[in-house]
């Protein structure tokens, strides 16, 4: 007979157990409000009716993105728990201001600039034509910022009428860009960073050689950034009808100009016509009710509705059987390997979205949206293969480059049907780079050694604790020159080139978008809706939706990865704020930023990068 457990077994037992039940169903709890409060807010409000004389506001908030960064869940999660989202798709601006257009109750559009974050020239361009194709129905456009910099100035000089605050200002600077370079620190450290490379150009890895940019690196980024700056200016100059030379006189002549109106940089705005006038925000709501009419709920204020509850009443259509869609992919952020959530392109996730797109009865065409700096060369050939399959599979793929396609960006661009580029896209940096970190001498400086028996001479030869083995750096670079003439041989196959002909304008140099046209790199200059036009028009499809192929997560993957990121973004805050000055703040996130292709090194140092530190804002 089986003996009965004794009494503070069955006691602590019973506890623990009536522990673990009460647990799981807190959690549960929790998990089903959560869940409830998703679906109201995807379900729920902002799609009541529009009254007639309402303002569309677009108060947009943070950076305008191709895609948000996270999943939709995580994205509707924040916005359900009344969390401010720093992010503003590109799509929902775009999809708001054509529907305004047609819509009679919308009367006006109010640009609101005072949570802008910024965007890449080409986004801005798109959102740009946008707002002029919405002031074509007739319709006015009011801009309005406390204090705008040149990317909100942008988008507020495509306004009928634009304001700033009398305390505010308007600054136009230029492009420029500003790396971190680490020879000296590293050098202090005991750090030898051996770099392996092809390309004259191909300027990712200075950083690690030079205290700042070579000759080389600065002819080439002034040649392609002057071609970006000068259809930035022109655009507007044409916006506000002025002359675009006159404003790079206003900015060399800047220090002059502001003695002249004792600082007042608003003031100085008005006199370059760069604004219309001045106003506090009571008299913009006070302007705003006279040209619309009063809020019945708040009579204090304009009748209006917010971007995001305006954009709600036009959701994606659903995949019915028999309908044609062009499934458009965006591809944004670096290049790294396995699955990786939306903001990064991961090697299998972003393979697995084309493969996807290309087994969809319903999907008769692709446009990939590549949005890019590269990353991983052989992540960027299993996107290129994808897309080479999609291809033969008989679907047309169609490429939309964003702000930046350069490097492994470029690489799974490449096999398409065609590609279509904005003059101010980034693109190019044909190239490729390895690094191996030598940590040998920092070990000897803090008395640490690293010994032992191996079978063969490579055994260990890739630890960064010893100095790098001359046949390991010969071997690097054997594997580095025959990844380039890989990239250039695919390029010449898809461009219907010579290699002679790409490794001339290859080298890892970057080129806009106007200038890659002139080369043969991209084949139209146009943006998004171009694309998607032309992928319609090569599949025979009159009529068709535009739909979104976008990994879609199970409800649990969704609650714990948004759990998860609101803990670190938590802590992020918690330590960054208290240990990292502000002003120090870009320093350390450009560190980061450059630090991240490094990840996954220790499992694959002899891995080649696809990689351009080249955009600007």
């Amino acid at each position: 007979m089986e003996k009965r457990p004794g009494f503070l077994r069955r006691f602590f037992g019973g506890l623990w157990n009536g522990l673990n039940f009460t647990r799981q169903l807190v959690f549960n709890l929790i998990f089903v409000f959560i869940l409830i409060a998703v679906i109201a807010s995807v379900i729920g409000g902002g799609e009541g009716k529009i009254d007639e004389k309402t303002t569309l506001v677009l108060d947009i908030k943070g950076e305008i993105v191709d895609q948000y960064t996270g999943s939709p869940a995580d994205v509707a999660l924040s916005r359900a728990l009344g969390e401010e989202v720093p992010e503003t798709q590109l799509r929902d601006v775009l999809k708001a201001l054509e529907e305004a257009a047609k819509d009679d109750n919308i009367t006006q559009v109010l640009i609101q600039l005072n949570n802008f974050g910024g965007a890449g020239v080409t986004t801005l361009r798109e959102v740009g034509r946008a707002i002029d194709a919405f002031q074509a129905s007739g319709k006015k456009v009011i801009s309005y910022g406390e204090n705008m910099d040149q990317t909100g100035y942008y988008l507020a000089a495509h306004g009928d009428e634009i304001y700033v605050h009398p305390e505010g200002m308007v600054l136009l600077e230029g492009l420029g860009r500003y790396r971190n370079y680490y020879r000296s620190a590293l050098e202090k450290l005991g750090v030898t960073m051996h770099v392996f490379r092809v390309g004259r150009y191909k300027s990712a890895v200075e950083p690690y050689l030079l205290d700042g940019p070579s000759e080389d690196a600065r002819e080439a980024d002034l040649y392609w950034l002057n071609d970006v700056w000068g259809v930035f200016l022109a655009d507007i100059a044409k916006a506000r009808n002025l002359d675009a030379a006159g404003l790079q006189t206003m900015i060399d002549e800047l220090p002059q100009r502001l003695t002249a109106v004792e600082g007042n940089l608003a003031q100085l705005a008005i006199i370059e016509k760069l604004v219309d006038g001045t106003k506090t925000p009571d008299e913009l709501r006070a302007m705003l009710i006279e040209s619309g009419t009063k809020d019945d709920e708040k009579e204090s204020t304009f009748r209006q509705v917010a971007l995001q509850n305006y954009v709600k009443r036009f959701p994606a259509p659903l995949p019915l059987p028999g309908s044609s869609h062009v499934g458009v992919i965006v591809a944004a952020g670096s290049i790294t390997s396995g699955s990786q959530p939306q903001g990064t392109i991961g090697g299998k996730s972003t393979s697995e979205l084309v493969r996807k797109a290309r087994e969809d009865e319903n999907i008769k065409a692709v446009v990939l949206r590549v949005d890019s700096p590269g990353g991983s060369g052989f992540d960027s050939e299993l996107i290129r293969r994808e897309i080479e399959l999609t291809k033969a599979a008989g679907k047309p793929v169609v490429v939309s480059m964003g702000d930046l396609a350069a490097s492994g960006g470029y690489w799974i661009s490449m096999t398409s049907d065609v590609i279509y580029a904005e003059p101010t896209t980034i693109t190019g940096s044909i190239g490729i780079f390895g690094l191996f970190p030598d940590a040998s001498q920092t070990m000897d400086k803090v008395g640490l050694h690293t010994e032992g028996t191996t079978t063969t001479w490579l055994a260990g030869a890739l630890d960064p604790r010893r100095p790098l083995d001359p046949r390991v750096g010969e071997m690097l670079q054997t594997i580095i020159n025959g990844g380039y003439q890989d990239f250039i041989g695919k390029v010449a196959t898809s461009r219907g080139k010579t290699k002679d002909d790409i490794d001339a304008i290859a080298q890892g140099r970057v080129w806009s978008g106007s200038q890659a046209k002139e080369r043969g790199l991209v084949d139209e200059i146009g943006g998004l809706k171009d694309a998607i036009a032309d992928a319609a028009k090569r599949a025979k499809l009159e009529k068709f939706d535009v739909v979104y192929v976008e990994k879609e997560p199970s409800g649990f993957e969704a609650f714990v990865a948004s759990m998860t990121a609101r803990m670190t973004a938590s802590i992020t805050r918690s330590i960054g704020s208290a240990y990292v000055p502000s002003f120090l703040r870009s320093t350390q996130q450009d560190f980061e930023r450059e630090l991240k292709i490094l990840e996954g090194w220790e499992q694959h140092p002899l891995r080649t990068y696809a990689y351009c530190f080249c955009d600007v804002r």
